[in-house]
């Protein structure tokens, strides 16, 4: 309504509006990585035991862009005690799967997460 139509008359004016266009969407991003089934069995089997003799106390899993991160604490507070890495884009060079010490440090690398497991799969002695 304007100042020249009268009082009370229902006059509709359209006013052109500006139209935005918004690029368009980028792609998705790439599902992040992970442990499947199998894997996940594996590794908790060995948390478990490790759990039950008292050694580990706590997990947490990390699904990233570029590899999946399992990490295992003897208390909540602390830094990991341990690191199962799945990496695939080194699946064809020294393997797909690693086990890191707090330090950083690669313990054991392999294709087969079996065999990488057991460099933290230590048997526990009983001391008479």
């Amino acid at each position: 309504m304007t100042e020249a139509d009268p009082p009370g008359s229902q006059v509709s004016r359209s006013e052109s509006a500006d139209i935005a266009y918004f690029p368009a969407s980028r792609r998705p991003d790439p599902p992040a990585i992970a442990f499947d089934r199998h894997e996940l069995r594996q590794i908790m089997n060995l948390y478990g035991r490790m759990v039950s003799h008292g050694e580990w106390r706590d997990y947490a899993i990390d699904f990233l862009r570029d590899k999946a991160v399992f990490s295992i604490f003897r208390r909540a507070s602390e830094m990991p005690l341990y690191r199962i890495v799945k990496d695939p884009a080194l699946a064809q060079r020294q393997g797909a799967y690693s086990v890191l010490a707090p330090t950083g440090m690669i313990l054991k690398r392999g294709h087969d997460l079996a065999r990488v497991l057991q460099a933290i799969d230590k048997p526990v002695r009983v001391v008479v």
